[in-house]
């Protein structure tokens, strides 16, 4: 896989777009005319461009080895050199569809592994007992004291096979323990007690191989917890602190946190700096500086400097309880395939007795002197070894793979449904601010309308959105900061969905918003309006009209993410036919980043309940649809695409909610990584499939014509758990090249911003 293009040594060249980009025309290409319309259909102003910028590969870049500690990268592994991502994130989805674990039952508690420990124990116990009976047997001893051993170890391991067997039958369903029990009784019953024992043995073994595995990935869920301290230490008005239960915080909280310790609750900094690592949240290895501002997060690890911070959530409602909350809902969650393969099983029992029955039936008539002994024994061994084992563990043991490999990168895919849709996608819809820009807005233009100042109307326009938590307001109101305009204190406030904000102050109503709302609040203002957006053209405008006067606009700038480009190119590798813009800006600054990137159309201006209809006629169309999005405004087509997927930690609750994959960083890499890794599950889980039904088809006609000997079927059916498992967990290495790479890309842009330093040093 290759996920890694060598990005410009400057930054995203064209990130303003040329003079014909800004034409009201729409996009131009190279020095034509305007583009031709797309065919989304009638009501769609979306143009399309015909290609994409080309990209700039770089050489194969090594794959960095795996370092044990505290944390390693790219593995992630902390604490005691367990990865977080191997066994946790969202693979819990799948964990409940691992079948024959009703036996050996896994602990989602701290007993869960002294319980693994006495199955254990009983195995060895039960094996023990079969190897003294086989090895009386070599020894030429009485058969009868040789059989005793054998008949013991038999009953005690087809205990734990016989509780999973009756509540199979008690739920409805017959499946792998029915079979294995049925199986070891025929056995038994004809007298054939070490064969008994050692199917008994091997079948239950792998279960609990299975079991472990199960256990191993819930024990993530606990470790998700712990990395929440059970107290923290409150900081009262006077300054003083004490340690209090994190049920006692409340939302304002003030909560100090040393150097050393983990995040009780996610908050703001309001006093000192230091460095955090969130790899535990993002799978970004390298800290990040906080400062007074600075949000931060619950179970991330305060590096090196104390801090005082504002509490914002607690427990459930911080950014990790709801990871926990995800991977514990999707827990009862069924992939479409692994469904499927249920119903069949359901058919599959009944089918395999009928079968064993016919073999017996005709083997019993052959005439020869042990007939019946020879019929039993072949009977046993079909009812054995077309035991669905293997392909009950097709679908699960691949999509456990494929979830920890992708929480390896901080994507957290909810369901298993999702990744399976994720495979067949061929239109990628993307929201433009906050998801191909940082949503990082700076002021770069006031274009106060004739008569106006600049100040009165940077004045204005903090007044109105003071209290908004739209990222325009928020650079607006820094830019005023700066500028130590202080806003006026509001007596009415309200968002018009869409639009903009009203608020009232002493002096009067302001309005700010998009200029169309401007002008549909007074007519008259059209011809100023449209003369101050073309002072701002390809910029985010906020527009002002305070007491009926039209002040002007701001104009602001968004920051193009670094890999917008490159993701695009990716995802046409990948064979996305459209990548389309969905926006409520403006044409001509969605424009100017669609051209950028390479996208082939634009939706912009659009209302969210536009962006919906657009998403439903595509859909229609019969586009399997992904959609990226953050805001509150991407909700609707987050919900409604085939995979929804948000920004995680800058995104909105809403916005995170209402998709099915959260990018726990705002890496838009991990777009196409969550296709390839679809796509590999998918093909990983078609070869389970295939495999695990030939080789029954193929030991049941050896079964039949007493090729396949009653000793060996344990070890067949072995080997078609160890290739389905050994097949699915090629998946878990999936993307750590990418991981890899991405950390020698930090090394070689440090290094690079490193030089000049040296040079004047130097000097």
């Amino acid at each position: 896989m290759q996920l890694v293009h060598r990005l410009r040594e400057m930054g995203c060249v064209g990130l303003h777009g040329s003079e014909d980009s800004r034409s009201p025309r729409g996009p131009r290409r190279g020095g034509g005319g305007p583009l031709p319309r797309n065919a989304f259909g009638p009501r769609s102003r979306i143009g399309r461009t015909e290609t994409a910028p080309a990209a700039n590969p770089c050489p194969d870049l090594p794959t960095r080895p795996t370092r044990r500690g505290r944390l390693c990268y790219p593995c992630r592994s902390f604490l005691d050199g367990r990865p977080l991502a191997a066994h946790g994130g969202s693979d819990m989805s799948i964990i409940s569809s691992l079948p024959n674990t009703n036996s050996v039952r896994s602990g989602d508690d701290a007993g869960g592994a002294e319980r693994l420990e006495r199955q254990l124990f009983v195995a060895l116990f039960g094996g023990v007992l079969l190897l003294a009976a086989w090895i009386a047997d070599l020894a030429g001893i009485e058969s009868t004291v040789a059989s005793i051993p054998a008949l013991v170890g038999a009953l005690v391991l087809v205990v734990p096979l016989a509780k999973g067997a009756i509540e199979e039958l008690r739920e409805g369903r017959a499946s792998s323990d029915s079979l294995a029990c049925l199986a070891v009784f025929a056995a038994i019953a004809n007298e054939l007690y070490l064969a008994a024992g050692f199917l008994a043995f091997f079948l239950w073994f792998s279960e609990l191989v299975l079991s472990r595995t199960a256990w191993g990935a819930q024990r993530a869920i606990r470790e998700l917890i712990e990395l929440t301290p059970d107290i923290a230490r409150l900081v009262d008005e006077t300054g003083a602190e004490r340690e209090v239960s994190l049920a006692q915080l409340g939302l304002g909280s003030i909560v100090r946190v040393r150097p050393g310790e983990n995040l009780p609750a996610d908050g703001t900094v309001r006093a000192g700096t230091s460095s955090i690592n969130q790899a535990s949240l993002t799978g970004e290895a390298v800290p990040i500086e906080v400062q007074p501002g600075t949000p931060v997060y619950a179970g991330t690890t305060n590096l090196t400097g104390q801090i005082d911070i504002e509490v914002t959530a607690v427990k459930g409602e911080t950014t990790i309880g709801k990871v926990e909350k995800l991977i514990r809902e999707a827990e009862s969650a069924k992939g479409k395939k692994q469904e499927l393969i249920e119903r069949i099983s359901a058919y599959y029992v009944p089918v395999v007795l009928m079968v064993a029955l016919i073999v017996w039936f005709f083997t019993a008539k052959s005439g020869s002197p042990d007939a019946k002994a020879v019929a039993a024994e072949r009977a046993i061994t079909v009812l054995v070894v077309t035991c669905p084992g293997a392909l009950l563990i097709a679908y699960p043991t691949a999509m456990v793979a494929a979830f920890a490999a992708a929480a390896r990168l901080g994507v957290m895919i909810k369901q298993t449904r999702t990744l399976e849709s994720a495979a067949d996608i061929d239109t990628v819809v993307m929201d433009k601010t906050g998801t191909l820009t940082t949503g990082k807005f700076a002021v770069s233009r006031l274009a106060p309308a004739e008569g106006v100042e600049g100040a009165a109307l940077l004045q204005a326009a903090a007044d109105a959105e003071q209290s908004s938590n739209h990222p325009l307001a928020k650079s607006i109101l820094e830019t005023a900061e700066r500028a130590r305009i202080k806003p006026q204190s509001l007596s009415a406030y309200r968002e018009v969905h869409g639009r903009g904000v009203a608020a009232t102050t002493a002096d009067g109503e302001i309005f700010a918003g998009r200029g169309a709302w401007i002008v549909e609040l007074n007519p008259a203002l059209a011809a100023e309006v449209r003369a101050v957006e073309a002072k701002i053209e390809g910029m985010s405008g906020v527009h002002v009209l305070a007491n009926g006067r039209y002040l002007g606009a701001v104009g602001l700038e968004d920051k193009l993410r670094r890999n917008a480009g490159e993701v695009v190119a990716k995802l046409r590798e990948l064979g996305v036919r459209r990548i389309a813009i969905f926006t409520g800006d403006r044409l001509a600054v969605a424009t100017r980043v669609g051209q950028s990137v390479g996208v082939d159309s634009i939706e912009a201006e659009c209302l969210p309940e536009e962006k919906h209809e657009e998403l439903k006629y595509l859909i229609r169309k019969g586009h399997r649809t992904l959609v990226v999005g953050d805001g509150i405004n991407d909700g609707p087509i987050l919900a409604t695409a085939d995979v929804g997927v948000a920004m995680g930690l800058s995104g909105s609750d809403i916005a995170t909610n209402s998709a099915g994959v959260a990018l726990m960083n705002d890496d838009l890499r991990n777009i196409p990584f969550l296709l390839e890794i679809a796509r590999k599950a998918k093909s990983v889980i078609a070869l389970n499939i295939a495999v695990a039904i030939l080789l029954a088809i193929i030991g049941l006609a050896l079964a039949a014509t007493g090729k396949l000997y009653i000793w060996v079927t344990p070890f067949y059916q072995a080997a078609a758990y160890i290739f389905v498992i050994a097949n699915s967990l090629r998946l878990v290495r999936f993307g750590e090249d990418f991981a890899a790479a991405e950390e020698i890309r930090r090394e070689q842009e440090a290094s690079i911003a490193a030089k000049p330093t040296r040079k004047l040093a130097g000097a």
